[in-house]
This record gives C-alpha cells, structure tokens and sequence, in this order.
C-alpha cells in the first residue's frame, strides 16, 4: 500500500475536484498544490521519496482531471483555496503539513494565514506568496480583464496529431521544461478527441485577474502563517524583485530558506531528490 499510487475524486458545488495520493493514508498528512497550468502530477517525482507521509496532490479546478467551473464563471484564485478547505475537510485533516509549487505556493500562503491552525508545517517551492498589484494599478488590471472578458468566446481547444507533438508543445511553455517533465504533466493535462489529442485544461484559466491583492495584503496573510514555513528557491528560477521578496521573508515568523539548484520546475525536472532531500530534514524536525 505505501509504494500505491491512488486516485482520488472529491465533491464540491456539484464539481468533481481529482486529486493524485501516494503512501498510506496511516501516515502524518501532507496536502500538496501545483501551479498553474499544471496539475497533481507535478509531484509525479517528489512524492514517492516523501515516504513518511500520506501525500494528496489535487488538481486546481479547470487543470488536469478536476472539472471546469461553470460557463460564465471566471477562475478567482481566492475560489481555489475554497475548493482547498473542501478537500481537507473531507479527508478529515484538522491539521496537516502543506506544500505548494509556484501558485500553489501563494494559494497555500492564502489558506495558511487565513486558517492558520490548520497547518502544522509549510513547504513553498520557488513561490512565495500571490502575486500582488499596487492600488493605482487596480483600474487598469480590471479594464484590460473586463475587455478580455466581453472578448471571450468558447470554442475547442488546440488538436495535436500525436501526444507526442503536445508534449514538445508543453516543453515550450510558459518555463521550459525536459521531455521528461513535459510528459509527466502531459499525462494528466491531455484528453483523446477526434483528430488527435487537446488539453484538459480550461482556457480561462490564462485571463488576466479582475483584481489583485496588494502587497500590504500579501505581507499580512504571510504574518499570519503560524506554522514554521520552508521556502524552496530555484537557482534559475523565476526573478523576484529584492526588496519585495525580501520584505516577505521577514513577514514570516518561523523561516528557513533553502537554495536549489534548477528551474523553476526543479522538483520535477532537475531537482527531484535535493527537493526531497530538504523537505525530509525541515518535515521531521521537531518544533
């Protein structure tokens, strides 16, 4: 049972939220969230060398086997931790470790500063905290995602002729991943249809936000997290302004930093094991 890898289907407002788990469900819980435009199998490769624990990996609505929200219905991030509570909740988890890649990573920092007795360890992989918006940008993001949304037209997605042409397409995606990290993803991220192969994924995930937190927000959900909090950087992963970055490190009471060398996928690409490696240490230490 610990080696089994298992699927899970969990109900929430009438949508099936899918979610991948490895080892026994005896072991301490741990939830882990992917980023965007990703999906569970982004742990494909962590997971299995985080043995000591019960890990549930679920896909964000309209990403990998989790159901699209409804037509009409934008995709908020705030929704997402929604849909977070739901599956702790089912599960049974009154408390559980956390650990988030990217939007995961600013998803989980939401859920952890909003229910901080919840969460008992926090692990974030090259994210750290939502992306923020000043108040004088916040007319201009609502136009440009208002426009975008009077725009928008359902229609079929993309067909690709093989899996394999989908795959060197997700290799050239928004970071640049390996064949091997593409085809993890690929794995759950594509649907069979007449003609070829297309994306599970819904295209509203990639609209603009109506509205973002502010960066004094952002700093007053990571005070918040009362929970010791790992954060996992990439070597060459995503740039991050110094001064912002740095003023989110101190807004967090219990912190260690670790550097990694790797992408910004390094956990499923480079990086597996020295991801794995620096959780295991920071996951068994005692409080």
């Amino acid at each position: 049972m610990t080696g089994a890898v298992v699927e899970r289907i969990f109900q929430h407002k009438g949508r099936h939220i899918a979610a991948r788990c490895w080892h026994d469900a005896s072991l301490p819980p741990l939830l882990a969230l992917h980023g965007w435009q990703d999906n569970a199998a982004t742990f494909d490769r962590l997971a299995p060398l985080l043995s000591g624990y019960h890990i549930v990996a679920m896909d964000f609505a309209g990403h990998g086997f989790s159901d699209w929200r409804a037509e009409g219905m934008r995709y908020h991030t705030l929704d997402h931790v929604d849909d977070v509570l739901a599956v702790v909740n089912q599960l049974g988890w009154e408390r559980f470790a956390l650990m988030g890649h990217s939007m995961g990573a600013g998803i989980g920092s939401l859920f952890a500063g909003a229910m901080p007795e919840r969460i008992s360890r926090f692990v974030m992989i090259d994210g750290l905290g939502p992306y923020a918006g000043s108040a004088a940008e916040a007319p201009g993001i609502l136009r440009d995602a208002l426009l975008e949304w009077q725009a928008y037209e359902p229609r079929e997605d993309r067909v690709f002729a093989s899996r394999e042409m989908a795959v060197t397409a997700r290799q050239r995606g928004f970071t640049p991943l390996s064949a091997q990290a593409a085809g993890i993803l690929c794995s759950r991220s594509l649907k069979e249809v007449e003609g070829g192969f297309a994306w599970t994924m819904d295209r509203r995930i990639r609209h603009h936000s109506s509205l973002r937190l502010t960066e004094p927000q952002v700093l007053a959900f990571l005070g918040a997290i009362a929970a010791p909090v790992q954060v996992i950087r990439a070597e060459q992963g995503f740039p991050a302004d110094p001064v912002v970055f740095d003023a989110r490190l101190a807004a967090l009471h219990q912190l260690e930093l670790q550097i990694v060398p790797g992408g910004h996928h390094l956990h499923l690409d480079e990086s597996p094991a020295e991801v794995a490696a620096v959780i295991n240490r920071f996951l068994s230490r005692a409080d």
